[in-house]
């Protein structure tokens, strides 16, 4: 148990299949099956991360962690102090424990093991990451116990919930929440910390191979679309969420996704819809009709509503979770002011800015204590709450690797048009990908096109089963003037966001920037 708790008088479940783990899940009434076999859960107050109660140790081991409103330090005499309450919380409680890995790289993935207090956490574990059968000592170790609150008094914490990593110990503890999506990003921020000094870049992306062979990755945050893009029913998918670029070329981090489903549609994306039907996936916080059919348009719990499932639910899956070096790489933004054009090409210079910018909105419920409007957000590297180390690491390791190997790189907006959020509309899906597959064919790139004032980039005037005026972002408002005015305070934001990395990056990746 790793020193959790030295004599664990309950039982210990481990590597239960999935069938088994939802035997559980309904003996113990953690949730209830619905249609298709899923289980449906709900995680109480917090149906979202919460960052501002997640801490990294500051001890040996932590050589190198950006320290900041991010990376919050924590003592390691409060971590020990809430390690002991954690294993005296548990010392009767039975748990469940799954052996897995994450990294698709033999050369690079980590062994893990995944303890947890619910069964239907532990089902979450087994879809998100790679099962092993072997059962080396775990390189990386997360506990997750929802039922035990922290005293913040004696604690060191925020608040009852805590995310806490040890680096130097490899253990994390998470409590005081039910968010399945917490175990998860714990362990993409200790993959964010242990990979760059190995060469290898940890990425906040989805990825894909198209039919000719070829692999384009897609950066966003929560609600921008990788997960819905990257599902194309004519390309293999490596995965949704979290990927490595090594010399070898790309690797998921996982061996499952969890999906975004509110407003989830069999007709737009046919292939997340399938797998919510399935025996084993987790449903969080969608909601329930009168029959137990799920209703996938209600948000009155939360609009982030997930389904977490194994990628090989994907039937055009990559069963290797490799992929060569990309050829495309496409930074995805839901521009809620709807100004951003939806798509632009962008030079090697500009494709730093925007990495380090990291612009996008938060998407209602993506976090505790968003309202129902979405917030403008830069967020560096697409990922700044999982990025232990400074943004410039993340930055240097992938501009090296585009120069390396001749990536280009798009900047894609799917978010609003014509207006911003409440006045506009969002751009659909069958655009995007439309504009998606014309940049990875090539025929963007021979399109015509025009320099945008405000934001510097050069934009197409036409793409195949696209309308012309829906590239040209301006034409799409009614008043023109409102938008410039939008544009401009933008650009400004983007200005001032970027002034902390200018001293860290090249005058011309400043340059390239807004104007």
């Amino acid at each position: 148990m790793n020193s959790v708790c030295a004599v664990h008088k309950g039982q210990e479940t481990v590597n239960s299949t999935p069938r088994e783990l939802t035997q559980e899940v309904i003996r113990r009434k953690e949730g209830q099956i619905v249609e298709g076999g899923a289980i449906s859960v709900r995680t109480g107050l917090r149906t979202g991360r919460s960052p501002h109660d997640k801490f990294i140790v500051d001890a040996p081991g932590a050589e190198g962690v950006a320290w900041g409103e991010t990376n919050q330090r924590i003592s390691e005499s409060h971590f020990d102090f809430l390690l002991g309450s954690v294993g005296a919380y548990l010392q009767e409680r039975n748990v469940y424990v799954q052996d897995c890995y994450a990294g698709a790289d033999t050369e690079h993935r980590i062994s893990l093991r995944v303890i947890t207090e619910l069964a239907w956490h532990s089902l979450f574990a087994q879809n998100m990451f790679i099962p092993r059968s072997d059962r080396p000592v775990a390189e990386f170790t997360v506990v997750a116990v929802p039922g035990f609150q922290a005293n913040p008094c004696v604690h060191g914490t925020n608040s009852e919930a805590f995310i806490v990593i040890h680096f130097g110990k490899k253990l994390a503890l998470i409590g005081g929440t039910h968010y399945a999506g917490e175990i998860k990003k714990t362990v993409f921020t200790f993959l964010n910390y242990v990979l760059p000094p190995r060469g290898v870049l940890p990425m906040h992306c989805s990825a894909n191979i198209d039919s000719t062979g070829k692999t384009a990755i897609f950066f966003g945050l929560s609600g921008t679309g990788k997960t819905t893009l990257s599902a194309d029913q004519s390309c293999k998918l490596i995965g949704d969420d979290e990927h490595g670029w090594s010399s070898s070329g790309i690797f998921n981090f996982e061996g499952g996704c969890y999906a975004k489903v509110i407003r989830l549609s069999a007709t737009a994306e046919p292939e997340i819809y399938a797998a919510t039907k399935r025996d084993g996936t987790v449903l969080e916080n969608v909601v329930l009709g009168p029959s137990g059919d799920v209703d996938f348009d209600d948000d009155s719990i939360t609009e982030n509503t997930r389904a977490a499932y194994p990628i090989k639910y994907i039937p055009n899956a990559e069963a290797t979770g490799r992929g060569s070096h990309p050829t495309h790489i496409f930074m995805l933004t839901a521009d809620a002011f709807g100004v951003l054009p939806p798509i632009s090409r962008l030079r090697p210079e500009q494709a730093m800015y925007h990495f380090l910018s990291g612009y996008t909105a938060k998407i209602a419920g993506t976090e505790a204590g968003l309202g129902k409007e979405p917030q403008a957000t830069f967020s560096t590297c697409f990922g700044a709450p999982f990025m232990p180390r400074h943004p410039a690491v993340y930055g240097q390791l992938l501009r090296t690797m585009m120069k390396k190997f001749n990536v280009e790189c798009w900047l894609v907006n799917t978010g609003w048009t014509g207006g911003p959020f409440g006045i506009g509309k969002r751009i659909t899906i069958a655009h995007t990908r439309a504009m998606i597959n014309a940049a990875r064919s090539g025929a963007l790139s021979r399109a015509p096109m025009r320099l945008h004032p405000v934001f510097n980039m050069y934009v197409p005037v036409s793409c195949p089963s696209v309308p012309a005026d829906l590239l040209d972002a301006r034409a799409t408002w009614k008043d023109l003037n409102a938008y410039d005015a939008k544009a401009k305070e933008l650009a400004a934001q983007f200005k001032a966001n970027f002034e902390e990395y200018a001293s860290h990056t090249e005058p011309s990746v400043v340059e390239s920037g807004p104007r």
